[in-house]
Parts: C-alpha cells; sequence; structure tokens
C-alpha cells in the first residue's frame, strides 16, 4: 500500500501539479511567455538526460539491448500518430490557432501523453523510488510549458478559461490510471518493467527531439547562450540528482 500511495503523489507531481502550475502563469501573463521561455531549454536537458542517464541504462538491464529496439519503435510510432491522427504535445505559443474541430484530437492527444508519462512514473519508482522521483520531476517540468500552450489554445479557441482549467485538469488525470494500471499489471507480468521503461524513455525522447529542440533556436545570439546554459543545466540537475539519490536500492 506505501508503494501505492508513492505512486500518486509522484503522479500529481508529474501531471496535476505541473497543470496547476500552468493555470496560474496563464492568469499572470505576463510572467508565462518568460517562464516558459526558461523553461523549455531547462526541459530539453532533463528529458535527454533521464532518457540517455537513467531511463535507457535501466531499460538495457532487464531486457537487454532490445531495449534500443523498442525505443526506436515507439519514436516512430509517436510520430506517425501525431503525423496522421493528432497532436501528442504543442508548446510553440506562436503557432497558428488549431481549428475548432480539431480541438477535441488535441486533447485526446495531450490525454494519451498524460497516460503515458503515468506509465513513465510508475515504471521507473517501480525499479527504484529515486528514479521515479527523476522521472516525475522530469514530467512536471515538461508539463509545465505543455500547459501554458495548452490554455493559449484553447482560450484562442473560445474556451474561457475556467472551461479550459477543467478540460487540462480532466486530461492531467489520465496520469493516474497509467500509473496505477502500470503498478497492478506489471507485478503480474514478467520482464514488463524493462519494457516499459524503454518507451518511457522513446516518448521522452521524441518529446525532446521533436518538441521542445526546436522551440529553443532563437535567432539572437543572447537567447541561444541562454538556451545553451538552461539545456546545459537540466542535464546537470539530473546527474546531480542521481549521486544524491543513488538507484540502487
Amino acid at each position: 500500500m506505501g508503494d501505492f500511495l508513492n505512486i500518486a503523489l509522484l503522479a500529481f507531481l508529474g501531471s496535476v501539479a505541473g497543470l496547476i502550475g500552468g493555470a496560474v502563469l496563464l492568469f499572470k501573463e505576463s510572467w508565462s511567455r518568460k517562464l516558459s521561455n526558461l523553461a523549455l531549454p531547462l526541459a530539453t536537458g532533463v528529458l535527454l538526460a533521464v532518457s540517455f542517464l537513467d531511463l535507457l541504462p535501466e531499460a538495457v538491464e532487464e531486457v537487454g539491448t532490445g531495449a534500443f529496439s523498442i525505443v526506436l519503435g515507439v519514436f516512430i510510432l509517436l510520430f506517425l500518430i501525431e503525423r496522421f491522427l493528432f497532436h501528442l504535445h504543442h508548446h510553440s505559443s506562436g503557432d497558428e490557432v488549431e481549428p475548432k474541430t480539431t480541438i477535441p484530437l488535441v486533447i485526446f492527444g495531450d490525454t494519451i501523453h498524460n497516460f503515458l508519462d503515468g506509465v513513465a512514473i510508475a515504471a521507473s519508482f517501480m525499479v527504484s523510488p529515486p528514479l521515479g522521483l527523476t522521472v516525475a520531476l522530469a514530467t512536471f517540468l515538461h508539463e509545465t510549458p505543455h500547459e501554458i500552450a495548452d490554455f493559449g489554445i484553447l482560450l484562442s479557441a473560445g474556451f474561457t478559461r475556467s472551461k479550459a482549467f477543467l478540460t487540462n485538469f480532466y486530461s492531467a488525470l489520465a496520469t493516474f490510471p497509467g500509473a496505477f494500471l502500470t503498478y497492478f499489471f506489471s507485478q503480474k507480468i514478467e520482464g514488463s518493467t524493462g519494457i516499459l521503461l524503454s518507451v518511457a524513455a522513446g516518448l521522452f525522447l521524441y518529446v525532446a527531439a521533436t518538441d521542445f529542440l526546436p522551440e529553443t533556436k532563437m535567432e539572437s545570439e543572447k537567447s541561444s547562450v541562454k538556451n545553451v546554459f538552461f539545456l546545459v543545466l537540466g542535464v546537470i540537475i539530473v546527474i546531480l540528482i542521481g549521486i544524491a539519490l543513488p538507484h540502487s536500492e
């Protein structure tokens, strides 16, 4: 029961807390752009470091080199889903607003993304509680700018602030069934934890490579230096967390 409650708390930290942070910053619109510009490169560094330094090594230890094939498959599958079905994420506030007819698909894509975040958090926790905390923190960091962009898109589509918040709140709740189903079923299926860690690594790498990295490119040299600094800072944070909270139990 203790593990169940810990996973619930990490799921809250990873998704719902990020939603609340995004909502607060949306109501302080002068802050949202500045925080988003800082959070994007920081989240990029964190996601890349968590994927390569934490999730992938643990996945390989669990299922061997087959983990790399799973990561590649997940990466390609997410690309195909986003290309032909719906957006799994979107961060750029400068993008054109999605037509109202596509808003349900955007919301559905966000819900699937949140569900997979829950899978990543629970699978990581079951390997090592400190790893679960690291993944939850990584989820929180990339969900905050994600939610800022989501709110902006929904408001531009005609949603009221309260309706936009409730829509994203219900979508964020998908993190919990993702985490709980992973917790219950991975205990019954041998070798499933390594597979799920590989899926999580593929998800994080896809988000970082296709969504965050393009957004960190700035025209001015000053912005580029700032983005590189925060990207490297994100990597350093993950390394320091790993030193302070070793994954081995």
